[in-house]
């Protein structure tokens, strides 16, 4: 049977959407679909965990509370403890023994953290680095165990394994039942300007005082839960820390000059602080702007203060984690009330005089911005306070309290880099509240669901607090150098916290980055930002794992996201997808008229071929120039004149052809076939802008589905009313592609800079 219309096959080849090349249409190994479902990845949905990423209707969790009496020895350094632990059980499992976690152990000499660490004479070849591990290995450091009774003061059998405890009970524990114990402890604090170290002391040798931030002092219970058992993994110092929620109530003894900075609420000010300074914390209670309770001029004259006598400050928190502290003489304090949307809570920092002019026109403005933002993306902030206390060198969390660097010249100036890293490490410590001090995510195996998922937040605060922010994580194009590095060198963020490669690029930086792509370009801000709240408030207070949240933001999103935990989560590939080749069609019309006055501009534009030019030159006569009766009627005249016989050739067809299908072909539509390489493995997002000949522009999205059947090369065509003068692959630098060059047709020089001259980072 005749075609009734004979363009019909050129058209339908035209206009589908999409082209597979043979090679590689089917994927080599079932196992290599990065489309594949993350079934055998994650653990089966339970009782305890459903398969939508909530807790399950069995879901537990442990609780231990605190009683503690501490003695801080600022003459020697020392730390003395006591503690009353209260463990219950609410897990179905009876418990033949408990474990505990002694964090300072990690400084006894001949640690396994001391002897696994490695290094090269290159690494110790300053003196700094020489010194600071001599230093370490010389320091006696670690708990010392004086005693362990149950509350009738008998003994209990423990045994030490490195930086753990466990403790043998001469009954099992069962659900619902609860043990009591205490532990009596002491131990050296740590120089943290010398050997270094998340908690310690600095000793500020102008005024001869110390500043004491304290954090992992106390011997801990791990966490107990339906995913790992006891977490007793041992403390290399690179993995943090696994901890349940409990109460706590903690009387803290230093020099009576001392003021302390803790965890919950101070129950005894009224015998601890003077009436001026409670005077003040009642005027912060009610503004806005932070109000001195402690001024500079206050603190500079206690700096010289050395009391005798002691003061016991007394500090009680409702379901926290975990508790820290700090003390010294030096402090000047201030504090705010921060408006949240159900509550108010209070904002406050602690600083030597060191960190002005920094920390009074920043730091609690700073900690009231992060509790707004986090609060807007997650949950209302639920605990009293927030403090940020200055200590240099360091960034460490804790619940209600972090420590935090960025430390001005001597003389009170300071870089836009000093600046801008004391905002960011307050922002990141503050925002540690959330992650994980109450999404309380285990952080000694994932360390990504902590420091990745706060540090995705400290990117919307920082934007939030000055527009265009010089942010070092977040923006997609800032992990592309990361990302393309050498593989043997990067680890999948899927790998435990003690094996990582490149710690900060693998925890902080490129989940960061991945949760910001799934926001701008994925899901939408409204799909992610809805479903990244609901992870928030169903595990608040509770112990998520990484299935936990895939799940729950694929389940409250409504979109599969599989592909996207597969290829940056599980994998160490990078994005590099190119514009491989453009190839540009017109519909034939069969219109005469049209068809030859293409033919003829196609052959004044197409490039001669090097035979036909030197024939032109060398061949002086052809011999139907020297015979013109040899010429008929296909070689003389114009090639390109329409004759009456093409005319009616062509009215015929169109007498044939629908109304619709003459329709089309008066449109005069451009097709375009683009052909895509994905070179670095990873699936994304196809994000295209074609700029046309007119200087407009179209942006085209195209989900990362588009790969499903071919992950390799892929074709697709456009088609447009206009023509194209130049087609822009994620133009807007959001997919984290690695090469930009071939991300441009026609291709395009992109400048860069090599440096022949090291540049100098003083402050």
């Amino acid at each position: 049977m005749r075609n009734k219309y004979p363009f019909l096959p050129l058209l339908l080849l035209l206009v589908s959407f999409t082209f597979f090349s043979v090679k590689g249409q089917l994927q080599e190994n079932q196992n290599n679909n990065k489309f594949k479902q993350l079934k055998e990845e994650l653990a089966t949905p339970n009782v305890f965990r459903n398969a939508a990423g909530a807790p399950g209707p069995q879901y537990y969790q442990q609780k231990a509370d605190y009683q503690m009496n501490l003695i801080l020895d600022d003459q020697n350094q020392k730390l003395t403890g006591e503690e009353l632990i209260t463990y219950t059980n609410n897990s179905p499992d009876p418990l033949t023994y408990l474990w505990l976690q002694l964090d300072q152990n990690v400084r006894k000499p001949g640690s396994a953290s001391q002897l696994t660490r490695t290094s090269t004479i290159e690494s110790l070849s300053s003196p700094w680095a020489l010194t600071r591990t001599f230093n370490a290995t010389e320091f006696e450091g670690g708990f010392n165990i004086e005693k362990v009774t149950d509350a009738g003061g008998n003994k209990i059998p423990y045994t030490i394994v490195g930086t753990m405890m466990r403790i043998d009970l001469d009954k099992a524990l069962m659900n619902g039942d609860s043990y009591k114990f205490k532990i009596n402890w002491w131990y050296n604090i740590n120089n943290r300007m010398e050997i270094g170290g998340r908690s310690g002391y600095e000793y500020f040798e102008e005024d001869e005082n110390y500043l004491y931030t304290i954090a992992q002092f106390f011997p801990r219970m791990c966490v107990y839960n339906d995913v790992e058992g006891w977490q007793n993994k041992q403390f290399l110092g690179a993995g943090e820390f696994a901890l349940p929620f409990g109460d706590y109530d903690v009387k803290i003894t230093v020099p009576a000059d001392h003021v302390v900075a803790s965890t919950g609420v101070l129950m005894n000010a009224k015998s601890i602080l003077s009436k001026e300074q409670l005077k003040r914390l009642d005027q912060a209670k009610d503004s806005d702007q932070p109000v001195f309770i402690i001024n500079q001029e206050e603190a500079e004259n206690a700096e010289k203060s050395r009391s005798k006598a002691n003061k016991t400050w007394h500090f009680t928190a409702k379901n926290v984690r975990d508790f820290a502290f700090a003390s010294s003489r030096k402090f000047i304090w201030d504090a705010q009330a921060v408006e949240l949307e159900t509550k108010t809570v209070m904002a406050m920092s602690y600083y030597p005089k060191e960190g002005n002019p920094l920390w009074e026109k920043y730091s609690t403005r700073v900690v009231a911005q992060t509790l707004k933002t986090y609060s807007k993306h997650t949950f209302d902030y639920p605990y009293p306070v927030a403090i940020s206390v200055h200590a240099k060198s360091i960034g460490m969390e804790y619940p209600m309290i972090c420590f935090n660097g960025g430390r001005p010249n001597p003389d009170g100036t300071y870089s836009a880099r000093t600046k801008y890293g004391m905002h960011s490490v307050i922002i990141h410590e503050v925002g540690h509240n959330y992650f994980p001090m109450i999404i309380n995510s285990d952080e000694r195996q994932w360390t990504w669901m902590d420091e990745g998922l706060n540090t995705f937040l400290q990117f919307l605060t920082e934007q939030e607090w000055q527009r265009d922010y010089p942010s070092r994580r977040g923006p997609a194009h800032l992990i592309v150098d990361y990302m393309k590095g050498d593989k043997s060198n990067i680890s999948p963020i899927m790998t435990n916290s003690e094996s990582i490669h490149q710690f900060g690029n693998n925890a902080y930086g490129k989940p960061a980055t991945a949760l910001n792509i799934l926001r701008e370009t994925v899901l939408g801000r409204e799909l992610f930002d809805y479903a990244f709240k609901v992870y928030a408030q169903r595990w608040k207070f509770k112990h998520p794992t990484p299935a936990d949240f895939f799940r729950t933001m694929e389940d409250a999103s409504g979109v599969d996201l599989d592909w996207f935990w597969r290829g940056w989560f599980y994998t160490n590939d990078h994005v590099d997808i190119a514009i491989e080749n453009v190839k540009w069609f017109q519909l034939n019309t069969l219109n005469p008229e049209k068809e030859k006055e293409f033919l003829k501009k196609a052959n004044e534009i197409n490039p001669k071929g090097i035979s036909s030019i030197r024939n032109k030159e060398e061949i002086k006569e052809t011999v139907n120039e020297r015979q013109p009766e040899l010429d008929d009627q296909y070689n003389t005249g114009d090639p390109f004149a329409v004759t009456e016989a093409d005319k009616e050739v062509y009215q015929k067809f169109l007498a044939e052809l629908s109304e619709s299908d003459r329709e089309l072909l008066e449109k005069g539509y451009q097709f375009y076939q683009l052909d895509f390489e994905n070179k670095g493995g990873l699936v994304m997002p196809i994000i295209l802008q074609f700029v046309f000949t007119d200087g407009t522009n179209e942006l085209i999205r195209i989900p990362a589905e588009i790969w499903r059947k071919n992950d390799k090369n892929i074709s697709k065509v456009f088609f447009f009313k206009k023509e194209v003068l130049s087609v822009i692959l994620d133009p807007f630098l959001e997919t984290a592609d690695c090469e930009i060059y071939d991300n441009y047709w026609p291709r395009k020089m992109v400048p860069s800079r090599f440096e022949i001259f090291e540049q100098q980072q003083g402050r």
